[in-house]
C-alpha cells in the first residue's frame, strides 16, 4: 500500500486522530501535510516526521474560515503538486441536552465539522478533477449513525458528514475520485479521556471487544482507503467500533 510520491493533507493533523493518521500516511511514503488551527503542535509533529526519515510539513488551517481553506490549498501545488489524498478529521465537540443547548454551541460545531469538511473538499476536488486521481477520506462518527444523548450537535453534523460523504462519491466518480467515510466508535483520544471513569466503564461495556479503540485502528483504515487496494471502494463508510453497532 504504498504512497509514493503521494501529497496528502489531513487536517486536526496536529494531535489525536489526525496526527497518527499523518504519521501513518508519511510512514507509506506520502508528504503529510499537518493542517491544525494550532500551528504549534502541527509543527512540532511535523518535526517527528522528518526525525524518524519521513516527509512532512505544517499548515496553519482553520476550516470554518473559507478565505484560510482556499489560501492554504492554492499554496499546495505551488510548493509541492497538485493534493492526491484529504483526509477530514478536524472536529470540535461542545455537548449538552438538546433543551439545554444554545445555538451558539449548535453552530460552531455544525460549522467546523461539516462545514469545514465541505470547504476543504471543495477545494481538494477542484485540484483532483483537473489530474483525473484522487482520494477524500472524511472522519465521521458512530453517533452519526446511531446517535447520543447530549450530543444532538455532533451527531447531526457527522450524520450530515456522510450524507456528504455518498453525495461527493456520486459526483466525483467520473473523475476517478473516491470518496469514503471511517466512522469510529469510542476512541482512546484527549475528547475521551475527559469522561468520567464510570461513564468510560459504561462505554466499555456496550463494546463486544471490551475495549476503547486507538488512533492508530483508525489509521490502518484510512490507509487502505486511500491505498491502490481499494481503488474500487467509494461511497461508503467503514465501521471501526469493536463491535458496538452492528
Amino acid at each position: 500500500m504504498a504512497l509514493h510520491n503521494k501529497v496528502a493533507l489531513v487536517t486536526g493533523g496536529g494531535q489525536g486522530i489526525g496526527q497518527v493518521v499523518a504519521v501513518k500516511l508519511a510512514s507509506m511514503g506520502a508528504h503529510a501535510i499537518l493542517a491544525d488551527i494550532n500551528i504549534e503542535n502541527a509543527e512540532k509533529e511535523a518535526a517527528n516526521i522528518r526525525a524518524n526519515g519521513g516527509s512532512a510539513s505544517a499548515v496553519l488551517l482553520n476550516v470554518a474560515d473559507s478565505d484560510n481553506v482556499q489560501q492554504v490549498f492554492n499554496l499546495i501545488p505551488k510548493n509541492l503538486k497538485p493534493l492526491d489524498i484529504l483526509v477530514n478529521n478536524a472536529g470540535i465537540t461542545k455537548d449538552g441536552l438538546l433543551i439545554r443547548m444554545n445555538e451558539k454551541d449548535w453552530d460552531s460545531v455544525l460549522t467546523v465539522n461539516l462545514k469545514g469538511s465541505f470547504l476543504c473538499a471543495q477545494q481538494a476536488a477542484k485540484q483532483m478533477m483537473k489530474q483525473r486521481q484522487g482520494t477524500i477520506v472524511n472522519i465521521a462518527s458512530i453517533v452519526g449513525i446511531m446517535g447520543n444523548a447530549g450530543q444532538a450537535n455532533y451527531a447531526a453534523s457527522k450524520a450530515g458528514l456522510i450524507g456528504l460523504t455518498k453525495t461527493m462519491a456520486r459526483e466525483l466518480a467520473p473523475r476517478n475520485i473516491t470518496v469514503n467515510a471511517i466512522a469510529p466508535g469510542f476512541i482512546d483520544t484527549e475528547m475521551t479521556r475527559v469522561l468520567d471513569e464510570k461513564v468510560r466503564d459504561g462505554l466499555i461495556k456496550q463494546i463486544p471487544l471490551a475495549r476503547l479503540g486507538s488512533p492508530q485502528d483508525i489509521s490502518h483504515s484510512v490507509a487502505f482507503l486511500v491505498s491502490d487496494q481499494a481503488s474500487y471502494i467509494t461511497g461508503q463508510v467503514i465501521n471501526v467500533n469493536g463491535g458496538m453497532l452492528m
